[in-house]
């Protein structure tokens, strides 16, 4: 018999843990970001963001219940930790919240499930997004054996066509749906209002939306974030996060099936399943393939 495929973990360095605790402290973030975190049960994390009063992305974060204190951890970039803290704390005014950075390391596991001692011995969830996308693991012990690299993990994610924050959404721009927040369970939409809820469902709601960040594939490494796509020689979105040659883009909704180019070379759009539906009809296989190497 072949042997299992190991478990996929690494840590991934750009992550920082926010602690907020305080007796209103679910309540409090309910009242601000996408996600019902009034739904939240032990053991399960949600996908939230932070949005402008005109429903665009400011920030985004896993939270997850403590199982050993009574707060809420949020997983985030580390490049906006400081920025996310200042800006949720803002809106306290009378209610008893605190919330602190703290040093606890955050790892990714994927492929087959991590042992069991690992998942005891951290704070463990699975990602909420996709059940492909595999567990968060927050201060897992010391001695966690790393079976992958953050370029592994990203890979993982393109493949997925899962939005990293920071490298695929710009602060003030990209909005909550084009990130594909609401394909992924980063929006609640039978809860109470929040900042920018309504410019969300109303897009929602009205089908308006014209662009979604698209998985991409080329024969060739993709280059820098930015970069246009282009079909026809006409520009119909934007490259995003990238490693080697599979990538995001911010794509209109109709041109996944059309033949597409970047810096003149061949990209053909690659949507997952889930995916599909938001793009309208099924796309064809595309008349055009990557460039041959």
């Amino acid at each position: 018999m072949p042997l299992p495929a190991p478990s996929h973990i690494t840590r991934l360095e750009g992550r920082t843990v926010l602690k907020l605790s305080g007796a209103d402290r679910v309540r409090f973030l309910q009242g601000l970001v996408t996600a019902d975190i009034e739904a939240l049960q032990p053991a399960q994390a949600a996908w939230a963001a932070c949005l402008t009063p005109q429903g665009r992305w400011q920030a985004d974060f896993f939270a997850i219940p403590d199982p050993d204190d009574t707060c809420l951890l949020l997983d985030c970039a580390t490049e906006q930790a400081e920025a996310l803290r200042a800006q949720l704390m803002r809106f306290r005014l009378r209610s008893d919240v605190q919330m602190e950075l703290t040093a606890l390391p955050v790892y990714a596991a994927w492929g087959n499930r991590p042992e069991a001692t690992l998942l005891e011995n951290a704070i463990s969830v699975a990602d909420p997004r996709l059940p492909a996308a595999g567990w968060r693991l927050i201060d897992p012990p010391a001695t966690t054996e790393q079976t992958a690299t953050q370029l592994d993990y990203d890979l993982h994610r393109l493949a997925l066509g899962l939005p990293d924050g920071v490298q695929d959404c710009e602060p003030g721009r990209t909005l909550a749906a084009e990130a594909n927040m609401d394909l992924l369970g980063g929006i609640a939409w039978k809860k109470g209002c929040y900042m920018g809820q309504e410019v969300t469902a109303r897009m929602h709601y009205r089908t308006l939306l014209k662009r979604r960040l698209v998985p991409i594939a080329a024969t060739v490494p993709l280059p820098a974030p930015g970069t246009p796509i282009l079909h026809n020689g006409q520009e119909v979105g934007t490259l995003r996060s990238s490693r080697d040659h599979i990538g995001l883009a911010l794509l209109k909704v109709d041109m996944a099936d059309k033949p597409l180019t970047c810096l003149d070379h061949n990209v053909v759009a690659r949507p997952p399943a889930w995916l599909l539906p938001a793009l309208g009809t099924p796309p064809e296989p595309s008349a055009t393939t990557p460039d041959k190497p």
